[in-house]
């Protein structure tokens, strides 16, 4: 089955809001927060969702402005782990803050979350710090990490495009 990268809708929102619910539990973005984050694209933020067998399969979201980038979230449907969707996402993102000027890129993980921490190294990012109680209502602590984006670097892909190859929920469930 083929994967499909493309930019999240409005028309999106009902499914995704499922696919959050599912995925971060009593920690998931509200359908309003999900929107209120789309109000906010092309000028600050880039959200993506990919599409396999007709159906959103996950998506993930960029804040990027100036010189740094955040990964806002990133989550793959629990039956699609293991296909490289959570690899093709964050690739796109990466690429879309190089195209942004970026030349950092943070996000914050569960630090109970090890298979969106081993997705992210694999990515090249390390780790800078945690942030003590960040996931609410659990209290959950938040692992920082950093990559950078040496200025000039080529993309991994176009992005919003290709194959496979929430602020702070990020990572495959975390």
């Amino acid at each position: 089955m083929s994967l499909i990268l493309r930019p999240m809708t409005r028309a999106d929102l009902p499914e995704v809001a499922a696919l959050e619910a599912e995925v971060f539990g009593e920690e998931a973005w509200t359908p309003q927060m999900l929107s209120d984050e789309l109000d906010q694209q092309p000028a600050s933020r880039y959200y993506l969702v990919a599409v396999e067998g007709g159906r959103i399969a996950g998506y993930a979201g960029l804040l990027g402005a100036g010189w740094q980038g955040d990964v806002l979230t990133l989550a793959v449907a629990t039956g699609h782990w293991g296909r490289g969707i959570g690899s093709a996402l964050l690739e796109a993102l990466l690429a879309e803050a190089r195209r942004r000027g970026c030349t950092e890129v943070f996000l914050e993980v569960r630090t109970d979350n090890h298979r969106a921490q081993r997705l992210y190294r694999r990515h090249d990012f390390t780790e800078v710090g945690i942030r003590r109680g960040y996931y609410q209502p659990s209290g959950a602590d938040a692992l920082v990490m950093r990559r950078a984006l040496p200025p000039g670097a080529e993309a991994a892909g176009p992005a919003g495009a290709g194959a496979a190859g929430p602020g702070g929920d990020t990572g495959e469930g975390s």
